[in-house]
């Protein structure tokens, strides 16, 4: 049977993805009839009304589902359809209490005409009480209006819904549980909740799945997926923003906050590039014993604005060799703080990819983040790994207001305003094409330089403020 999505119209490009996500979630076989970015009704077919209701139940972008009836570009064909193929749902509905709803999308009525349409659905028979307030069935007349309608003076939608409400995702509750102004202990950088969620839900979170980011910073993320079930694991090159003030304002303290700590796996201070976690041998077939034990990876990378991107280690071995053994003399002291060199931004791309490779068992996600232009706004491309294959690209634009904003945190931004989600599936090793291995294996690029503005096409565009070369 289909069933329409009334989705929330923001966010638009991660609406189809995050809805793909939660039928793999939840083993639910979904054919999507009807779906453009410029409204927010989906068309779907699916088995039943309960693999619907199981569908969106933890959707964030998600308002409702419902039972489709009827559907049409006039009210008259929407009663066509209604009465050609639902006839025999009507007796299933005529003693309950029930209540009419009208959601005109960009578009508004007079409440004379509301009740008019309303009443033109009296052939449906329902003999039981109108009840406003929790009825046991409710009814929902959709309109799709063009843009700027009631300026326009436009008498009629462009397209009509009809259909019996079934549930609601979980946009009203989730996010407003995980808000940021609400949260114990956050920085600078903190991801929204909404967002982080929704991230969480692309990578396929859930109960029984380990889940990592290699960026935890205040832990955003693995609050995410350990508010789906999933068993969270973190580090970050600088301890601090884990362990916070020592007492309630830290990483853990959140978990602590939202009674998620049996999502909390453990964190660990570490960079990508010099990290404890065991890595399997790409093409040995992954037996879950040997490396790749990670249902998911998801994070939000720096971007190496403010501070310019840093791994451990010594930017010039030659010149300072006695930096690594003092380091091995001292690194049990308290106060201790490993030496750090400069990191490419391109570089660390392509080192994501490689962990995801070789950590992720098959058919785990990678879901990160990234800008989508450079400093002279070109685009940037999606980043390819032959052991991934890209799932979905979201982008998230922003206002001026959002620009400043999240520039004045690490500068995770590029002056287009927008950046992309990006999510890839690890592929089984038999299904790797090989060709593709030898041309990545071939053609990895080197990203030279020794500091951090060499390295990272982000940090001198932000400090001249992202202004083209001779801009006024």
């Amino acid at each position: 049977m289909e069933y329409l999505v009334r989705f929330s119209q923001s966010h638009e490009t991660f609406r189809r993805p995050e809805l793909e996500a939660l039928a793999v979630i939840e083993g639910i076989n979904l054919d999507v009839v009807s779906y453009s970015l410029n409204s927010p009704f989906c068309t779907i077919r699916l088995p039943s009304s309960a693999a619907a209701t199981r569908l969106i139940r933890r959707s964030i972008l998600i308002q409702s589902i419902h039972e489709l009836w009827g559907a049409g570009t006039t009210l008259s064909a929407v009663h066509d359809q209604v009465r050609a193929t639902t006839t025999h749902l009507w007796p299933l509905y005529l003693s309950c209490s029930f209540k009419f709803t009208l959601d005109s999308y960009q578009g508004s009525r007079p409440a004379a005409d509301k009740i008019r349409i309303i009443n033109s659905f009296a052939y449906l028979g329902f003999a039981g009480p109108i009840v406003m307030r929790l009825p046991d069935e409710e009814f929902v007349l959709f309109e799709d209006w063009p843009w700027n309608s009631t300026p326009l003076g436009l008498a009629d939608p462009t397209r009509y819904f009809f259909g019996r409400f079934l549930a609601v995702g979980a946009r009203d509750e989730l996010p407003r549980k995980l808000d940021l102004k609400r949260r114990r202990y956050i920085s600078t950088t903190s991801m929204d909740a909404e967002l982080a969620l929704v991230t969480a839900n692309l990578a396929l979170a859930a109960p029984g799945k380990l889940m990592y980011d290699p960026f935890v910073g205040t832990g955003s993320f693995p609050l995410a997926c350990a508010q789906f079930g999933a068993l969270t694991f973190g580090s970050d090159i600088d301890g601090r923003s884990m362990r916070g003030d020592g007492k309630r304002r830290t990483l853990k303290g959140n978990f602590e906050q939202y009674e998620l700590l049996g999502g909390l796996g453990g964190m660990f201070t570490a960079d990508l590039t010099n990290s404890p976690v065991r890595r399997g041998v790409l093409g040995d077939g992954g037996d879950g014993m040997r490396g790749r034990v990670f249902d998911g990876i998801i994070c939000d990378p720096p971007y190496g604005v403010r501070e310019g991107l840093r791994v451990l280690g010594v930017r010039d071995p030659e010149k300072s060799p006695w930096v690594i053994p003092k380091g091995k003399e001292m690194y049990k002291q308290a106060d201790f703080i490993p030496p750090r060199k400069p990191y490419s931004f391109l570089a660390m791309l392509d080192d994501i990819l490689q962990f995801a490779a070789q950590t992720l068992v098959d058919d785990g996600r990678l879901s990160f983040w990234m800008p989508t232009a450079n400093d002279q706004d070109q685009e940037m491309s999606v980043p390819t790994h032959p052991y991934l294959e890209i799932v979905s690209v979201c982008t998230q634009v922003f206002n001026k207001c959002m620009l400043r904003h999240v520039v004045a945190g690490d500068g995770k931004l590029t002056r287009t305003g927008s950046r992309r989600l990006i999510t890839y599936r690890r592929l089984p090793d038999a299904k790797v094409d090989q060709e593709a291995v030898k041309a990545w294996e071939g053609g990895t690029p080197k990203h030279e330089g020794k500091t951090a503005d060499e390295l990272n096409p982000f940090r001198k565009a932000y400090f001249n403020g992202f202004e083209s070369p001779g801009a006024e």
